[in-house]
């Protein structure tokens, strides 16, 4: 999504209203080696942020992060035609959180959407 907000034609995706989960990248690698280092953990654990949000509010941060507009929705319908059977999964989003991961004490770095982008950002 960036590469549109920096050409000033980001957006919501569809209604915007979709949940959206996420996880910074230095989360992400944070997580895999808490998970190695608990092998007691069993079964898949979720590595997402503990923060998911609504797809339009995902859109107004990066258009904070960014210094552009966020106001340029993608048509779902435009959505479904280019991504197929998947485009109904984004249309849809879900809220996924890391329930086990807390459970087990993992603390995120990055829990906020704003600093998680800035940091990607920057």
């Amino acid at each position: 999504m960036i590469p549109l907000f920096r050409k000033f034609i980001g957006g919501p995706i569809g209604s915007g209203q979709q949940w959206f989960s996420w996880v910074q990248i230095k989360d992400l690698a944070e997580a895999f080696a808490f998970l190695i280092k608990h092998p007691e953990i069993p079964g898949p654990v979720n590595v997402c942020s503990p923060n998911p949000v609504k797809n339009k509010d995902l859109a107004k941060a990066l258009g904070r992060a960014l210094h552009r507009p966020s106001f340029m929705p993608a048509p779902g319908f435009m959505i479904k035609l280019v991504l197929g059977e998947f485009g109904s999964v984004i249309l849809e989003g879900q809220r996924v959180l890391p329930r086990r991961l807390l459970k087990k004490g993992f603390t995120f770095q990055y829990p906020d959407i704003d600093k998680a982008l800035q940091s990607i950002i920057q």
